[in-house]
């Protein structure tokens, strides 16, 4: 793997990071301004960048150049539909309509994060490259506000309707701990993983993308129930009696977005009392109920994916697992006794393996 050095012919002038995310429970509320609780990943987005003398910008990716390939365009000149480059191009394009002069700079990018995993790569992008120029630039941006910078990028350049989950974790998470975070008013609290569990993590191997048809199709079904309902959002609709009669009454399939949503929120309230507790039990069961929830009232799970969280969940160390990220394929999230998450991730995917006859990859805990 070339260095930047050998790239660029000189040293950088920053480097930065950002980690990617596991959602342990608050799955497509988001965006329907409810609560989430993800968990920043060991795995990171690293980012060196010099900066440059004229408008130019040009990229090296590990994951997406070929040898020493550099990616290169203009500041001003950002054009959507160049694949990955759209992730860099979106942050020069986001800082400039936010009043950031922004120059030119080399920039070398090496992330651990696999795309298509459902673990935020793109969010640890973003943020990697934002806290780069942040420092390159010496531009007043607090974390908070790097994360709207990062959402508004992937939604307005890069074209997903992503909510502002996975850059608030990636800009103010922190190792260890799981961020409940209210996606309305983005207050938001650290709470610390327990030391009894393991959070296991495994890849699917079925990829899924943010930007693609259906994830944008469950925004679109929300935001129209959300307005047959009278509400904002589906964040406010009561989780009592009367808010399920009011939700019944939604044509289908708007019922069942609707109560997904609805369910889901409760489920993070009552997850973050958990977890605070330790209650490893009545978290797992948690996460079982929002993976029901995903796939019967969301319909965001495959075949695939129902069977390694089948798989996770009859094994004998795991109290409870779900899908986790947008849904589609992506990775699994499970809770497992502490001390036993590595052999018995490695079980759950060898087991997997022989039922489906893809290649999962065990993201957490890491070899």
């Amino acid at each position: 793997m070339p260095s930047f050095e050998s790239l660029f012919d000189r040293s950088p002038d920053v480097t930065a990071e950002a980690a990617g995310r596991v959602n342990l429970i608050g799955e497509h509320t988001d965006y329907n301004e409810g609560f989430v609780l993800p968990v920043p990943v060991p795995q990171k987005t690293r980012v060196e960048l010099a900066r440059r003398s004229d408008d130019r910008i040009r990229v090296w990716s590990d994951g997406f150049s070929a040898g020493a390939t550099l990616a290169e365009y203009g500041v001003g000149g950002e054009a959507a539909g160049k694949g990955w480059l759209d992730y860099v191009q979106a942050v020069t394009w986001v800082l400039r309509g936010a009043g950031r002069a922004v120059g030119g700079f080399d920039v070398r990018i090496a992330s651990e994060v696999p795309p298509g995993s459902g673990l935020a790569s793109s969010a640890a992008l973003e943020i990697a490259l934002l806290r780069a120029v942040r420092a390159a630039l010496d531009l007043r941006l607090d974390d908070e506000t790097l994360a709207k910078l990062g959402q508004r990028a992937e939604r307005e350049f890069v074209g997903a309707p992503v909510g502002i989950m996975d850059q608030m974790v990636a800009s103010v998470g922190r190792p260890g701990a799981a961020l409940f975070l209210d996606t309305r008013s983005l207050s938001c609290d650290l709470i610390d993983v327990p030391p009894t569990v393991d959070l296991v993590v495994i890849d699917s191997g079925v990829a899924h993308g943010h930007a693609k048809g259906e994830y944008r199709t469950r925004r679109a079904e929300c935001e129209r129930a959300a307005a047959l309902l009278g509400v904002r959002a589906l964040r406010d609709v009561a989780a009592d009696a009367g808010g399920r009669s009011r939700l019944s009454a939604l044509p289908p399939p708007l019922d069942r977005r609707a109560r997904h949503v609805v369910t889901e929120n409760g489920r993070v309230l009552e997850a973050v009392t958990a977890l605070k507790r330790g209650d490893l039990p009545r978290l797992g069961a948690l996460l079982m109920e929002s993976h029901a929830s995903l796939r019967d009232d969301f319909e965001v799970s495959t075949a695939d994916v129902d069977t390694l969280v089948a798989t996770a969940c009859h094994h004998g160390d795991v109290f409870g697992a779900r899908l986790t990220g947008g849904g589609f394929g992506g990775a699994v999230v499970a809770l497992a006794t502490a001390g036993r998450g590595r052999a018995a991730a490695a079980g759950i995917a060898e087991r997997y393996a022989a039922l489906s006859g893809l290649k999962p990859v065990v993201v957490l805990p890491r070899p």
